[in-house]
């Protein structure tokens, strides 16, 4: 550590330590900390499954950035390029799609996969060190027929959905039997209408009774999540699946069936961290996918702002969410780098994580507590200028990743010498 930065962190590191704050045990608990990293910012979520595979059912991906990843190899050297600039733990978030298939295991339609399609990715992660977090992939196929899946009024179309969810909840209890770990498996659908419905009712209860048989069975190594949306491109009308809906019936149902909190899918009015406290009174894991909406759902990579601080702030202070918090992330942008867009978004998960560890907290609470709101005031301001950016490049190198200066040249090194080949 060059002399300069060696005195910049020791000066934080006692900077923080006035206020109680142990800056190294900040560190050292956010580098055992897992993110699901997502596969589909590396190729537009296109996925390997469909012949004409461009995302489609209520999902968008804007830009022709070139050097997109067009195959398991592809996608693979790219995560692990966009890993090796990111500190901490990483997971790998995979979509049914994603399904690799060879002469030995040839092509079949989603609702007949199994788990030997996903096994490429298994070794490749046991390799590397990562885990596996998993979801079936409602979206981009012909059998989503008129916006409609799992509460379709045609049951050829629901049976077909239900099958291709039960294969998926197997596959993930696989994975997790053979990973020795828990698997997040997220539902999300694209159901709706692109005007007001003349029955809500009949739609939902639909898809209640298929869920019903899509969880009619025990995954000891599986989470299973269910996320809700405000509204889809071509869906602005009705959402089948809300939060109101996914909220009750993960309540009803129990277990390890949880609902998902996407920071995307809310009115852009709603404090989406506001709702992680109410959640962890109840439900025994706190599911999230990271994103950044502009407007709408956009998924924009996430940046350190606001949103991301309180988030985190939420995670590191909420009694046992920091244990039980599932971090998945799930932008995807087509208009610039790929491996930069990962690296960016990943960083800036880790990065509003660990300025949350290190905020006043119990100083604070003790002040709302006392009703002391004018000082607490004047802490959490207070806060907001300390020497953080010392920390990060500290925790960066201890993570040997580079800082946040040297990301670019890594990206565009790798895009000279590997993508620009493709």
């Amino acid at each position: 550590m060059a002399d300069a930065e060696k005195q910049a962190y020791e000066l934080a590191k006692g900077k923080y330590a006035e206020h109680g704050i142990d800056v190294e045990a900040a560190m050292d608990k956010l580098s055992k900390k897992a993110i699901s990293m997502h596969c589909w910012q590396g190729d537009d979520v296109m996925g390997f499954d469909q012949p004409e595979n461009a995302a489609s059912g209520g999902i968008l991906t804007t830009g022709n950035y070139p050097y997109r990843a067009r195959n398991f190899k592809e996608l693979t050297e790219d995560f692990e390029k966009a890993a090796s600039l990111i500190p901490g733990k990483k997971r790998i978030n995979l979509h049914a799609s994603y399904a690799v298939f060879t002469d030995e295991n040839p092509w079949v339609d989603r609702d007949q996969i199994e788990y030997k399609h996903f096994e490429p990715w298994v070794r490749w992660a046991k390799k590397n060190g990562y885990g596996i977090d998993f979801n079936p992939t409602l979206f981009s196929h012909p059998m989503v027929k008129e916006g409609l899946t799992v509460s379709s009024p045609e049951k050829e179309v629901r049976d077909f959905w239900i099958r291709h969810c039960i294969a998926c909840r197997k596959i993930a209890e696989r994975i997790g039997e053979e990973m020795d770990d828990m698997v997040l498996n997220n539902f999300w659908i694209p159901d709706g209408l692109k005007d007001y419905p003349a029955d809500r009712y009949g739609l939902r209860k639909r898809l209640k009774d298929s869920l019903n048989e899509i969880y009619s069975f025990e995954t000891p190594h599986v989470i299973d999540s269910v996320e809700q949306k405000v509204f889809g491109i071509g869906l602005e009308g009705f959402t089948v699946g809300d939060q109101e809906f996914y909220v009750s019936y993960a309540a009803k149902k129990g277990g390890n069936i949880v609902p998902l909190i996407d920071l995307g899918h809310f009115n852009p009015m709603e404090n989406v961290p506001e709702k992680l406290s109410s959640l962890a009174l109840f439900f025994p894991y706190l599911a999230l996918h990271v994103t950044r909406s502009m407007h709408w759902d956009s998924d924009h990579v996430t940046l350190f702002d606001d949103t991301m601080r309180e988030l985190s702030y939420e995670i590191a202070t909420i009694p046992g969410a920091w244990g039980k918090s599932r971090i998945g992330m799930d932008f995807f942008d087509a208009s610039i780098n790929r491996v930069g867009a990962w690296a960016v978004g990943m960083r800036t998960m880790e990065k509003s994580l660990l300025y949350a560890l290190l905020q006043p907290a119990k100083e604070m609470k003790h002040l709302q507590d006392t009703y002391q709101f004018s000082e607490k005031m004047m802490v959490y301001e207070a806060a907001k200028t300390m020497p953080f950016g010392a920390v990060w490049d500290e925790y960066c190198r201890r993570q040997n990743v580079p800082a946040d200066s040297d990301v670019w040249a890594e990206v565009k090194k790798y895009e000279d010498e590997v993508m620009s080949q493709r």
